[in-house]
């Protein structure tokens, strides 16, 4: 049974390699809403079938990093959830970060890909082999983009980034045939 989804081969070649992606939270984990509980705690959404795209990028030999401006107790959960180890929170300037985690996974740029949804994350795009946005990121960063998703942050655009690399590194077939017994 073949799979039902599909990328243009010049996509996918552009994206073998990768080994490493660096996501952003809000705007693209989230839908970017931030909600405030009475006690002033914050309080996130996530998407399960993003949390899964994770899970598979996991088993498939390829690691997702987090970094983030903001930290909050949900997140961690979230992250922890996942088995995220490579997490940076609080981070403005996210260029060291993520240098700091390719030396500590033995990496460099061209086996990294990078998503985000705003200029923070540009620094990654732009060093990134690979770089993705969610459709409803801002204008430079759509245009800094190899590829834009066609769902938003927050509502499965994670996803389709984690099935891009799936079928670019070969394990999406095999990853799927585990479900289909």
């Amino acid at each position: 049974m073949q799979p039902a989804i599909h990328f243009d081969p010049a996509l996918l070649l552009k994206a073998q390699g990768i080994r490493v992606v660096f996501f952003d939270v809000d705007g693209v984990l989230t839908d970017g809403g931030l909600l405030f509980s009475e006690g002033g705690e914050t309080l996130k959404r996530f998407n399960t079938l993003d949390g899964h795209g994770l899970k598979l990028l996991q088993k498939a030999g390829i690691t997702p990093a987090v970094i983030t401006g903001r930290d909050s107790k949900p997140l961690r959960k979230r992250l922890d959830a996942l088995g995220i180890v490579h997490a940076h929170f609080g981070t403005e300037d996210k260029a060291p970060a993520a240098d700091q985690t390719l030396q500590a996974l033995g990496l460099n740029w061209s086996q990294a890909a990078a998503m985000g949804d705003d200029w923070p994350d540009l620094p990654l795009l732009c060093r990134a082999a690979f770089a993705c946005a969610p459709v409803n990121a801002h204008r430079e960063v759509l245009a800094a983009a190899h590829y834009v998703t066609a769902k938003p942050g927050g509502f499965g655009a994670v996803r389709e980034l984690c099935d891009l690399l799936l079928v670019a590194s070969g394990r999406y077939v095999d990853l799927l045939d585990g479900y289909r017994h």
